[in-house]
């Protein structure tokens, strides 16, 4: 709806008691951190919050206060719900598989994202609310000030937090000069950056065990065209193993894009049904993610996206399709620099 107003978010808001916070398919710390504020700011309201996503919450994401209190099933009755930093429907499977996506459907449902440029797909949604910003947490801050919405400390823990995590600590070129006074805004209000970055060092604490198998992950890290193009395979029985733990991707991702030369990682893991899972990260000046993870079905940013294949085509032909369109979008940058 390219005439929605603010107020016509407030209507739904206003007539709704129960209201259904829904993350992704693939949470990170914008969705988890923005669904954590949206709590705040519809209890104060006095409405009922209810958070839900699909799948476990990462274990690398349990540092932000409330992680414990998202739902994997919807509650048996409901007024309304806000999906949050998605526009996909294919990131919100799970509701389909469970046969909820009706349920959803059935009830005015609100869509708060930041992928501008994304077509949304959610085709049930009474409203898409997608606007250029840095994270999910800046759009929702937006919109607090102009409804005027509560915006206790903890709300605005977690906006500080979605903002930072989706910016790479207003490092990404996504970053405006309106994302930075938004945080000064925050901590004016008494938000304190050091401690929440304290938090997230705490959580990155790991077992001596995890050292070493980060060691071995290391240790098979593949390069492609000429060291542009970082990759590792994480088999089921490692998922199995250590997921509970830490995510195995986000043990080593970092490291491999920030090898010499090396414009994106891609992290792959194989589950035992045969579903293929890829966790992208781009370099500053490499923007490819976003396009790669796309021609997968996924969907993400151009730093940071991802992609899930379920239709069990063999992992070598995935492999390399994937590292072949990130050469051809590489030297596709290359030609539009020298240009």
């Amino acid at each position: 709806m390219s005439n929605t107003k603010p107020s016509d978010i407030q209507s739904i808001i206003d007539a709704a008691k129960k209201i259904v916070i829904i993350q992704a398919d693939n949470p990170d710390g914008d969705s988890l951190a923005s669904s954590l504020a949206l709590e705040q700011i519809l209890g104060d309201m006095g409405k009922e919050p209810y958070l839900y996503c699909g799948i476990d919450m990462p274990q690398h994401l349990t540092y932000l206060p409330g992680w414990d209190r998202v739902n994997k099933e919807l509650p048996g009755q409901f007024d309304a719900s806000i999906i949050v930093d998605t526009s996909s429907l294919k990131l919100l499977e799970s509701l389909e598989k469970s046969g909820q996506r009706q349920w959803i459907a059935a009830k005015p449902s609100i869509v708060i994202d930041h992928h501008k440029d994304v077509v949304s797909t959610i085709n049930f949604a009474t409203i898409v609310w997608n606007k250029t910003a840095v994270a999910t947490g800046e759009v929702l801050y937006e919109l607090a000030a102009e409804l005027g919405w509560p915006l206790n400390l903890a709300a605005g823990n977690m906006i500080a937090t979605s903002i930072l995590s989706d910016s790479l600590g207003l490092s990404t070129d996504q970053t405006t000069a309106r994302s930075i006074h938004i945080i000064a805004e925050l901590v004016e209000k008494g938000v304190e950056l050091a401690a929440l970055d304290n938090m997230r060092r705490e959580l990155m604490r790991k077992s001596p065990e995890l050292v070493r198998y980060k060691g071995e992950l290391l240790q098979r890290v593949e390069y492609h065209d000429n060291n542009h193009i970082a990759t590792i395979t994480i088999p089921w029985e490692e998922i199995e193993k250590y997921s509970q733990a830490y995510n195995p991707s986000m043990l080593v991702i970092d490291e491999m894009r920030w090898t010499e030369n090396t414009h994106i990682a891609i992290a792959f893991k194989l589950y035992r049904d045969g579903k293929i899972t890829a966790k992208l990260r781009a370099n500053f000046g490499s923007p490819i993610a976003n396009k790669l993870a796309e021609h997968f079905g996924g969907g993400g940013h151009p730093y940071a996206s991802g992609f899930k294949i379920t239709e069990k085509r063999p992992f070598s032909e995935v492999k390399s399709e994937c590292v072949q369109l990130a050469s051809q979008l590489i030297d596709e940058l290359k030609k539009d620099v020298s240009a």
